[in-house]
């Protein structure tokens, strides 16, 4: 693209209310605003692909718990994207280059320091869309976290999400003997049994959660990839074996405004020399690289899948994040432009 035919305006996608409760249109504003122009050090970039996440739910609200900066009312909104360089000024990269950023997405065009890109391998993965999964997380939790080793049993929460659908074919993948997952409806458990390498579901809204887990789990619980929080979080460390070790990657019920907080017999923890953990992908960056090389062999050789859904244009990115937060889709949700 030349600079000629860059045009004048674009659109891009503004925080129009703070969110309470559901999503509406009414929390997002679509405004056309003159294209930026790169200053020195700065690359213009075409967004192709951005991918929307439940954590851009919890930047929506006035008071945001996340350590990350909240959206801001009349500002666009922000996150990852797949991008095309179309103009920039003195930087290595070239017009046509293209790249990964973590903070453009929203807009049709933005400006972005040349630090803050990332030159996409083509030759890395089939599909550059696959630069948005949410793998990295699923990765970090699964083998730095939740240490899953051969023959154990893994239990994922949220199991039909970004993350999840990631983290039940790695745990697969690292010799988990038997992984469970947990989603909301029995039309994703028969995806996640039949193509993601889960062997049994629990449903939330089904029953006593920590007896479906019991049920599926009668030898107990070796590792927890917990997504969720709450409820499920809580029912897994009560059915989690001696020396159990519990990722905590996630907090979904917390993040949506769903459930209480899980409580914990601490001297059951202590007895059973069961470890919780914390980890969050900004204090493991390092993992991203190691993840694209796996995910890469996986996606060519067949032992990995993309579970996603695309939406089409800018307009749509609204309604992509409503819809994953209402859990309409599997896998991850990525609006093309």
């Amino acid at each position: 693209m030349t600079t000629a035919s860059i045009p004048a305006t674009h659109r891009e996608v503004r925080l129009a209310a703070h969110a309470e409760g559901k999503l509406t249109d009414e929390h997002f504003d679509i405004a056309e605003v003159p294209v930026p122009r790169p200053g020195p050090g700065q690359l213009l970039v075409r967004n192709k692909t951005m991918a929307v996440a439940a954590v851009m739910r919890t930047l929506m609200v006035k008071d945001s718990p996340v350590p990350m900066p909240p959206f801001k009312l009349g500002e666009a909104l922000t996150g990852p994207s797949v991008a095309e360089v179309v103009a920039e000024s003195g930087t290595g990269f070239a017009v046509g280059d293209l790249v990964t950023t973590q903070s453009a997405g929203w807009r049709e065009y933005a400006v972005v320091a040349e630090g803050q890109a990332q030159r996409v391998d083509a030759d890395l993965l089939p599909d550059p869309g696959a630069y948005l999964s949410q793998g990295p997380t699923a990765y970090m939790g699964i083998v730095r976290t939740a240490e899953v080793r051969p023959g154990d049993t893994v239990f994922v929460s949220g199991a039909a999400g970004g993350v999840g659908t990631l983290a039940g074919q790695i745990a697969r993948l690292r010799g988990a003997a038997r992984v469970i997952g947990s989603t909301s409806s029995q039309a994703k458990a028969d995806v996640l049994i039949k193509e993601l390498g889960y062997d049994a579901v629990v449903l939330r809204g089904a029953g006593p959660f920590e007896e479906q887990l019991r049920a599926a789990a009668p030898d107990g619980i070796d590792a927890v990839f917990d997504n969720v929080g709450g409820e499920q979080l809580q029912a897994a460390v009560k059915v989690a074996n001696r020396r159990a070790r519990v990722a905590l990657v996630g907090a979904l019920s917390g993040q949506l405004g769903e459930g209480a907080l899980a409580a914990f017999d601490t001297l059951a923890l202590v007895s059973n020399s069961i470890t919780l953990r914390g980890a969050a992908l900004y204090d493991n960056l390092d993992v991203i690289p190691e993840w694209y090389r796996e995910f890469g062999r996986g996606l060519r050789d067949g032992t990995l899948t993309f579970p996603h859904a695309r939406l089409s244009g800018i307009e749509s990115a609204p309604r992509a994040l409503r819809e994953l937060t209402e859990g309409r889709h599997i896998g991850a949700v990525l609006v093309e432009m």
